[in-house]
């Protein structure tokens, strides 16, 4: 009887410990989460960096070449009023 019981006793004391909350286990897992996490948010502010940067260069690519007409179309007009002086 009291090998039934110490048997009884030594199971139910596997059974509880196998229950136990593994805090280094749960602490593991919650690390990779905010390593994923912090790798993800560094990658969409790359991303971002670097879309910003291309649509700022597209902006002044864009404004450089409005700047550029701009200069061929005021040469153009003094062309046209010096020639309208010399003729008058």
């Amino acid at each position: 009887m009291m090998k039934k019981f110490a048997l009884t006793v030594a199971v139910l004391s596997l059974g509880l410990a196998a229950c136990d909350k593994n805090d280094a286990t749960d602490n593991a897992a919650a690390n990779d989460t905010a390593v994923e996490n912090a790798a993800e948010n560094d990658i969409n502010a790359a991303g971002n960096t670097t879309e910003n940067a291309a649509g700022n260069a597209l902006d002044a690519a864009s404004n450089a070449i409005d700047n550029a007409s701009n200069a061929v179309e005021n040469a153009g007009e003094a062309v046209e009023n010096a020639s309208d002086n010399a003729a008058n």
